[in-house]
């Protein structure tokens, strides 16, 4: 698979891009906790049973789970801002079959729309890369990536106030809303990435993939209810492991898979997706926890006694400690990089997890325990896109997050289950009403830990990062002196001819649409990989003038202020000749 650039201009990032993919994520995860604060009274709002009132939940898991390396591939081939703005579509449209009904079967099929929108995800984060300088993209990709818990931390509160206010339904009216304006935020202020991937759409092994994803998370989500030992769980257990090993050998036969299976079993690419699934249990468990033991009477002996809203303004902070702590990830990637940051990220979490086994006596104390379990999930989800970004080549950055996405949903889902069936087993029995218990919520907090433990032990068996392959997530002082040799060329101080700039690799002129020179426009050279090989600027006649490593295809990305990037594919042999490229950058004014 190769990367290739499309042949319409696009539009210049603007300073707003990163904020807006930011909030699309945030409007996306508010889908996972939207209901948390009318679960107790879906079966009577719906007019149904407890255990079909699930499905209202477990429908946007299925979807989320299934649209999100879907979603990442077609982005990789038909452009990540066309896809973006179509899972938002998908979302509000769900959003509002949803706000219109009180019958089951409806409410289902709109919620199971609401949870395509996970894929923007992924997709935003391939925007971030293929648009972003070097010096922005850590910060960013981390705050993308924190999006997830952000949304579903702030929306706690928010929903609460709504329900306990208002008619249930005007959740879903707010929830269109945002989505809405989160579609004329990305129209307005994000361009379409020239990146593209070649081949077609894998139709049958997205079929594939997304029937053994619903056979594995189905048992999963019910098996509480069904019986983890019954026939059906066990019988969907085994049909969703034949059917994702036939979809695994059909994904390594065909040249343009879904996802390719053998990058994704590169042994950064497999311990990454594998401490994903620990952080989603770890993320998930506080989330489940918190709020029972604040909600519950105070009667009960260590219940808090708190009201819905005061229950999710208590976790609030845990969404927002994971949007402040993208800041500080990229300070701490940038300097030790992104191996360190998950390390230290999971050691946080276990520290906010064992302490919490202590702090569950006020409603101060679940603040402190958020906060810390905040900082800790940030720096870990901040930290997993960067490891995925710097081992996939840039052609396959969409459906290597969506996958990464996906290990995250599995995370939670297992989470869910297993949490779920322990409150049920350690719960307090009088008649037909189970009160949780102490017990269950700190065993609920032990499980937590050693998940936790589990990531840090695969976190600590990733390789350890070389420069030369992460060059978009750490500075290159290599690539600086360049940079600095080019522009002392540039002002003249140095004559070019002993600047020990290059006599073979590529070299040409940066001309803007009407083939004037632009003089100190940045070209970096990208290798077949996605990964830079090298970077410069352009003189005042626009020249510039770039070695090669080795022979190959390459792309030569130009970007300058006022105008739009621009990308050209070209080939080396490898020799001392120099390949002649001229690189056009379109105006401003080109729409997208």
């Amino acid at each position: 698979m190769t990367l290739t650039t499309t042949n319409r201009p696009t539009r210049s990032a603007s300073g707003a891009v990163v904020p807006v993919l930011a909030f699309a994520g945030i409007v996306v995860a508010v889908m996972q906790t939207l209901l948390v604060p009318v679960i107790k009274d879906l079966p009577q709002l719906l007019d149904t049973s407890p255990s079909n009132a699930t499905w209202v939940l477990t429908s946007t898991l299925l979807s989320g789970a299934v649209a999100t390396p879907i979603m990442g591939r077609l982005g990789d081939l038909y452009g990540k801002r066309r896809m973006l703005i179509a899972s938002l579509a998908v979302m509000v449209a769900g959003a509002l079959v949803s706000a219109f009904t009180s019958a089951l079967l409806p409410m289902i099929a709109g919620r199971t729309l609401q949870g395509f929108a996970m894929g923007a995800i992924p997709l935003g984060i391939g925007l971030m890369r293929d648009m972003l300088p070097r010096e922005r993209l850590g910060s960013a990709m981390a705050l993308m990536s924190s999006s997830i818990g952000v949304g579903g931390g702030l929306a706690l509160p928010a929903a609460a106030l709504v329900a306990q206010h208002t008619d249930w339904h005007a959740l879903f009216y707010g929830a269109a809303g945002l989505g809405v304006l989160s579609i004329a935020l990305t129209l307005w202020a994000v361009p379409e990435s020239p990146m593209r991937a070649e081949g077609s759409f894998d139709l049958l092994g997205a079929l594939g993939l997304s029937a053994g994803l619903v056979l594995f998370l189905l048992p999963i989500t019910k098996g509480s209810d069904w019986g983890w030992s019954s026939a059906t769980t066990l019988g969907l257990f085994a049909a969703a492991a034949v059917v994702l090993l036939a979809w695994g050998l059909l994904e390594l036969r065909i040249a343009a898979p879904l996802v390719d299976l053998r990058t994704t079993a590169r042994r950064e690419v497999l311990l990454t997706n594998l401490a994903s699934i620990m952080v989603g249990v770890a993320f998930y468990v506080v989330s489940l926890v918190l709020p029972q033991l604040l909600q519950l009477p105070a009667a009960t002996g260590y219940g808090l006694g708190q009201s819905m809203v005061v229950a999710g303004l208590c976790v609030a902070p845990l969404g927002l400690t994971m949007m402040f702590t993208a800041p500080v990830y990229a300070r701490l990637s940038a300097r030790y990089g992104p191996k360190v940051t998950l390390i230290t990220g999971l050691l946080v979490i276990a520290i906010g997890y064992g302490g919490g086994l202590g702090l569950m006596d006020a409603a101060w104390q679940t603040v402190v325990t958020s906060v810390i379990l905040g900082a800790g999930i940030g720096l870990a989800y901040s930290s997993l896109p960067a490891l995925i970004v710097g081992a996939v080549p840039a052609s396959e950055t969409g459906a290597a997050n969506g996958l990464n996405t996906l290990m995250r949903s599995i995370g939670t889902s297992v989470s869910s289950a297993v949490i779920g069936m322990v409150l049920a087993n350690t719960a307090h029995r009088t008649g037909d009403v189970a009160v949780p218990t102490m017990h269950g919520f700190r065993v609920s907090f032990l499980i937590a830990t050693a998940a936790v433990a589990l990531g840090l032990l695969l976190a600590l068996c990733l390789p350890k990062p070389n420069r030369s392959t992460v060059p978009q997530l750490r500075a290159s002082s290599e690539e600086e002196a360049n940079l600095a040799r080019a522009e002392e060329v540039r002002r003249g101080s140095v004559p070019l001819e002993r600047s020990g700039e290059p006599e073979g690799g590529f070299r040409g002129r940066v001309l803007d649409a009407a083939g004037v020179p632009v003089a100190r426009a940045k070209v970096t050279l990208i290798d077949r990989h996605g990964r830079q090989a090298g970077a410069t600027l352009s003189a005042e006649d626009g020249g510039y003038r770039l070695a090669v490593p080795a022979k190959g295809p390459y792309v030569l990305a130009a970007r300058a202020g006022g105008h739009g990037p621009h990308a050209s594919a070209a080939t080396h042999a490898g020799d001392d000749r120099p390949v002649e490229l001229d690189l056009l950058l379109p105006g401003e004014t080109v729409s997208a």
